[in-house]
């Protein structure tokens, strides 16, 4: 019991039962609260920064299912509309935030009706498949009550024949208290173990032991939601990739930059079809002159990321390996300080030039290498979506001391792990009298 206290620390006042709260809310000397209230803001919205302190080998290449409930516990409407409506709308904002920081990865959609599992959008990098195959959902039906260990079987088949170094995960979104299993989920669960697959669990409703167990097993996350804000909060945090397992491999893939053929020997392109919608009836593909095309086979694509369907290359651009790259080289956090520590002549926020006062900006946030100061929002938008200091990148001179300085730990465990390389390469050299 007090293990469980000290992993799940109270989010709200009110989960803590009786207490004094309004001494949570202070006045300042002039006896007003809008110091108070801006300070707990403040601390609201870092609070999701604060927790990324660890620096872990990441995977750049995620494979995730996402496993949703379509129960008849979905049509409650604690959340509103109802808990589908509700989380198709926060599932469109994560697919569209999770192809934004991980474009070189692929998702997929399992849905979870009538005691069965049923694949509604299989591995891909296009978000768009996805997004249409969500509207869809919205009108499907909600009966009888979900079975956890079907889902768990179908994308356990699809994640087996993934690739050693890229990383396999599982986000459960569960509504149902209860779940109907064919067997033992036992076994599932310990094959997902064995397959080192991570799955995570948001709960619309309670905690669920088997959830709970699933996902400590695997080193998964779980959470129950308290309210939308809080359900998005939980979704989000799903976008950043997690440490990856030791078992993980470290490979080179191959990976094909396309190219486009505007001329042909000082004239137009021919017409032609791509390849990602020659098979689509929905959307079936057009002729036209411009396109992507596979440097290996010369397939054509409309768009990127792809597999090629001839070939099986990865076509990427640069612009998606930089900005997969930059989960591995994250932007240190910044150093937060009192606004009283501000010198004098420091006066605008560098990053928006707003100018920082006493009663709105309870905290300001210093960079350790460019010494420059920022207000919570440039703080934020710098670690979650730009992803680069403003004045390491600007300031002459200081631009790249983000990646020379290391810690030491880390200096030698990559030293070892030189080592290590090193007397393996001699041991094969001896074997095969090189």
């Amino acid at each position: 019991m007090a293990d469980d206290e000290q992993e799940d620390p109270k989010e709200y006042r009110w989960e803590t039962g009786y207490e004094k709260t309004w001494e949570a809310i202070k006045e300042d000397e002039d006896g007003m609260l809008d110091g108070a209230i801006a300070e707990i803001i403040q601390k609201a919205k870092r609070r999701r920064q604060a927790e990324k302190t660890k620096q872990n080998r990441l995977g750049m290449m995620r494979h995730l299912f996402i496993v949703l409930d379509c129960s008849e516990s979905m049509s409650v409407p604690d959340l509103k509309p109802t808990r589908l409506l509700c989380t198709l709308k926060l599932l469109e904002i994560f697919i569209e935030e999770f192809f934004d920081q991980n474009p070189i990865s692929q998702l997929g959609i399992i849905a979870l009706k009538a005691k069965r599992a049923e694949k509604i959008t299989d591995l891909t990098g296009t978000s768009r498949v996805h997004l249409k195959a969500l509207e869809g959902l919205a009108k499907v039906a909600l009966t009888s009550e979900p079975s956890l260990q079907n889902g768990l079987d179908l994308a356990l088949k699809t994640l087996k024949v993934v690739p050693s170094h890229a990383s396999r995960e599982i986000v459960i979104i569960m509504g149902s208290l209860t779940t109907c299993d064919p067997v033992d989920i036992n076994q599932t669960i310990d094959e997902l173990k064995k397959e080192r697959i991570r799955c995570s669990v948001i709960s619309l409703s309670a905690e669920i032991h088997v959830c709970r167990y699933l996902t400590q097993q695997t080193m998964g996350s779980y959470g129950a939601v308290l309210d939308d804000a809080h359900y998005r909060d939980q979704l989000l945090s799903q976008v950043d990739p997690p440490p990856a397992a030791k078992t993980q491999d470290n490979s080179l893939i191959r990976m094909g930059f396309p190219h486009s053929k505007n001329e042909v020997e000082g004239k137009d392109a021919p017409m032609s079809m791509c390849m990602c919608h020659i098979e689509n009836q929905d959307e079936p593909s057009e002729m036209s002159t411009t396109g992507h095309h596979c440097p290996q086979c010369n397939s054509k694509y409309c768009e990127l990321p792809v597999e090629c369907q001839c070939c099986g290359l990865t076509l990427v651009s640069a612009p998606h390996l930089a900005r997969s790259y930059h989960h591995l080289f994250p932007v240190p956090n910044f150093e937060e300080l009192p606004f009283e520590s501000l010198p004098a002549k420091e006066t605008d926020c560098f990053g928006c030039a707003k100018l920082l006062n006493a009663l709105a900006d309870k905290s300001v946030y210093k960079c350790g290498y460019c010494k420059q100061y920022y207000c919570i929002d440039c703080d934020i938008f710098i670690h979650e979506t730009l992803h680069a200091c403003v004045g390491c990148n600007t300031i002459p001179g200081i631009a790249g001391l983000v990646y020379q300085k290391q810690p030491k730990a880390a200096t030698e465990g990559q030293e070892q792990q030189q080592q290590a390389q090193q007397a393996a390469n001699a041991k094969q050299r001896s074997q095969f009298s090189i």
